[in-house]
């Protein structure tokens, strides 16, 4: 017996009738055709599943679709607007934060949770948000790099955005390669 469901995806809301035991991230992947969110391990130990669910960080390996009727998702592929990497999606690139690649859409989340709650994190703090994302590929120095860089950009952006609405002329972050 299907059930349906109704969630907003990426700012889209979306309708299906599910099986009541599938998985979040098999719905997000198979169902809706967003393949960014990963399946790595499905016990909720590597992370690439890492999806946000009304606006906090979840592992969708370890949730049930049905358990997200009615609610809201960002997913990896809802980051980019118009085509324009985000922040903490520039800052993986300009800081050479990835290299296969499996591990990035999990990261990114978790990266973006970590930034809304904590705007100056320590490397400290970046490295105990992100315990719970394994990468088989890097030391974690790289992807460290690319959140602090992702942190700067936003305090950059949000003080520019500010200037800007108070009168004065407002600086565009530079947004080339280092």
């Amino acid at each position: 017996m299907k059930v349906p469901i109704t969630v907003t995806v990426n700012e889209v809301q979306r309708s299906s009738e599910v099986e009541p035991r599938l998985l979040l991230v098999h719905y997000l992947r198979d169902v809706l055709e967003l393949t960014g969110t990963h399946i790595g391990c499905e016990t909720g130990l590597c992370g690439a599943c890492t999806v946000h669910l009304d606006g906090e960080a979840v592992k969708s390996c370890l949730m049930l679709a049905v358990q997200a009727n009615g609610r809201s998702i960002a997913t990896v592929e809802g980051l980019a607007v118009e085509g324009e990497l985000d922040a903490v999606q520039r800052g993986f690139w300009e800081e050479h934060g990835l290299q296969c690649g499996f591990c990035t859409p999990g990261m990114l989340m978790s990266a973006h949770d970590l930034l809304r709650r904590s705007p100056d994190p320590t490397e400290e703090e970046i490295r105990r948000a992100l315990g719970g994302n394994l990468c088989r590929c890097t030391g974690y120095q790289m992807i460290v790099a690319a959140v602090q860089n992702a942190a700067r950009n936003l305090r950059t952006e949000k003080h520019a955005t500010r200037r800007s609405r108070s009168g004065r002329q407002a600086k565009a972050p530079a947004r080339g390669r280092k």
